[in-house]
């Protein structure tokens, strides 16, 4: 079981800069994918950015490529997410996830941090 923390969550005017991270524990060994996911009031979750927890290959959704970063530190067993321009559309509850090896299905989730933007 992997347990995950998301935090650095807040308010910001549109086109300053946020950096999100989510601590990763229990049986981080089993991880294969470490996700960014966001929803917005009245809306679905959707995809954000991901990277493979040992290779390091990235994956962005076409919303926040060019704008948001994600990485990762293995010895820390912590992702991170850095938004740079952000937009009013990207405010959301922000949520990290986990899938294990060879699978693309994310079966880990933690509670979510908030990120507010204002216009």
């Amino acid at each position: 079981q992997v347990q995950l923390v998301e935090s650095g969550g807040g308010l910001v005017q549109a086109g300053n800069s946020l950096r999100l991270s989510c601590a990763a524990s229990g049986r981080t060994f089993s991880i294969g994918r470490t996700g960014w996911f966001r929803q917005a009031p009245g809306k679905e979750r959707e995809y954000v950015a991901a990277i493979n927890w040992s290779g390091g290959n990235t994956y962005y959704a076409d919303s926040v490529k060019g704008r948001f970063t994600i990485s990762r530190d293995n010895a820390k067993n912590t992702v991170y997410l850095q938004m740079n321009s952000l937009k009013p559309e990207d405010t959301a509850v922000y949520y990290c996830a986990a899938s294990r090896f060879a699978s693309g299905l994310y079966d880990y989730w933690g509670q979510g941090t908030q990120v507010t933007v204002s216009s």
